[in-house]
Formats: C-alpha cells, sequence, structure tokens
C-alpha cells in the first residue's frame, strides 16, 4: 500500500501548515508531513504556503516583509501561530518522515543550511516547482533528498527529474498512469501523487504501487486502507 501524506498537515480538520494541524496528521498515523516555506525578512523559514499573509492569518502583505518574531504574533487559525521550519521538524522528528517545499528559490540557502545544522538528511526530502533550484541544491549537498513537483502531463516527467538529478516525481495525481509509475521506478525515481481527498478517487490508484499519496483528509484515506488491508489478511 502506498504511504500517506499530510499535505499541510491535516488542513480539512485544522488550520494549513500549522502545529495544531501536523499534530493531527501525525495521531491519524500519517507516514509524511508535507509543509512549505517562506523567507522571512530576518532570513528565517516560516511554515505558510503563500508569499503573503492574507489567505492564512489575520496579517496583511508580503510574508518577506516580516521577521519570524513578527509573524508569531500573528493569528494562523484557531489561535496557532505561523511555526518555525526548527519548530515543525522538532515536532515531527522520529513520527514521520518531512517533505519540505521549497516556494522560492531564494530560500534555497537557508533551506540546505537548515539540513546541514539539524542534519536532517535522511528524515526529510526537499520538493520544489522550482527544478533549477532542486538541482542546484542537490548539487551543493548530496546527502539531500530531493524530489520535483509537477502539474500537468509532461512529455518525459522522468527526464525532467533526471534533469534536475532529482530521487522522485511528485505529480498530480489526475496525470498519473501505470505505464508512467512503472516508468519512474525503472529509473530509481519514487512517484508520488497529490492530492486525494476521497476513496472513489483513491481506489484506482492502489494498483499503480505509488510510493506515496498526498492528501488533505489523511485519516479518511489511512482508515481506508486499513479495512482494505484487514481484509487481505483474512
Amino acid at each position: 500500500m502506498p504511504k500517506i501524506m499530510g499535505h499541510r498537515g491535516a488542513p480539512a480538520d485544522e488550520p494549513e501548515n500549522t502545529r495544531r494541524s501536523f499534530s493531527r496528521a501525525l495521531a491519524v498515523g500519517v507516514a509524511a508531513v508535507e509543509l512549505d516555506v517562506q523567507l522571512t525578512k530576518d532570513g528565517r523559514l516560516a511554515v505558510i504556503h503563500d508569499e503573503t499573509l492574507d489567505r492564512t492569518t489575520n496579517g496583511r502583505g508580503p510574508v518577506k516583509n516580516f521577521t519570524l518574531a513578527e509573524l508569531q504574533r500573528l493569528d494562523a487559525g484557531r489561535g496557532e501561530s505561523v511555526p518555525s521550519l526548527e519548530e515543525v521538524f522538532d515536532l515531527v522528528q522520529g513520527k514521520a518522515h518531512l517533505v519540505v517545499e521549497l516556494k522560492q528559490p531564494e530560500a534555497a540557502g537557508a533551506l540546505r543550511r537548515f539540513f546541514q545544522e539539524r542534519r536532517a538528511f535522511e528524515s526529510a526530502t526537499v520538493i520544489s516547482f522550482w527544478h533549477p533550484a532542486v538541482k542546484a541544491l542537490k548539487e551543493a549537498e548530496p546527502r539531500l533528498h530531493t524530489g520535483v513537483l509537477m502539474v500537468g502531463c509532461p512529455a518525459d516527467p522522468v527526464g525532467l527529474a533526471r534533469a534536475a538529478n532529482s530521487g522522485a516525481l511528485i505529480l498530480q495525481y489526475a496525470y498519473v498512469t501505470p505505464e508512467l509509475v512503472a516508468a519512474a521506478h525503472n529509473h530509481g525515481l519514487l512517484v508520488y501523487v497529490w492530492n486525494i481527498d476521497d476513496i472513489e478517487t483513491l481506489k484506482p490508484y492502489l494498483t499503480m504501487n505509488l510510493d506515496g499519496i498526498g492528501s488533505n483528509r489523511p485519516a479518511v484515506l489511512i482508515e481506508y486502507l486499513k479495512k482494505v488491508e484487514g481484509k487481505a489478511d483474512m
């Protein structure tokens, strides 16, 4: 069975990219937790998806115009603050794999230093839509595990991943086929899809030999997989 990854934690139940959301995902038994990082005014890595504060906090304006301390005084939902990458790493470490999405190339240096300082090479992976940044990170720090994000249906997704010196393909589920998964595995690539949130959508992907599935409702998928596995053991 594929591993289930909580996309921004468990955002269908809790405010996305908050400690509360990540704790909920861990409680339901995810194998991995995905989050997004943005660079702050003082060069720290804040866990927030958007470049601006407006959608997910009670603040306004670009994240890069605020220090981490200023961001952490905001409300990111249900009284939660905007966490730092260090805080989430400490929360998740030893319980699940951490998948960090790099939102802008300019944060790559800070992210590489974080991995080196925390020695997070085996417990976390860097992914991004910015394939040149993924390639540069891998060249600068070969111990990193990396993945490239894609949406749509490129002619050669395996070739794109290999060009970025990446170890994983992370694709929007609607564009994934068994042939694509097999081709990626033949070249030593892992394949993850995002984001499946209901059982009927999930079912055809359980036969594709995927390595992982991202979800905004990880509890729904995990409960179903437990039932499937239970029947298989009977």
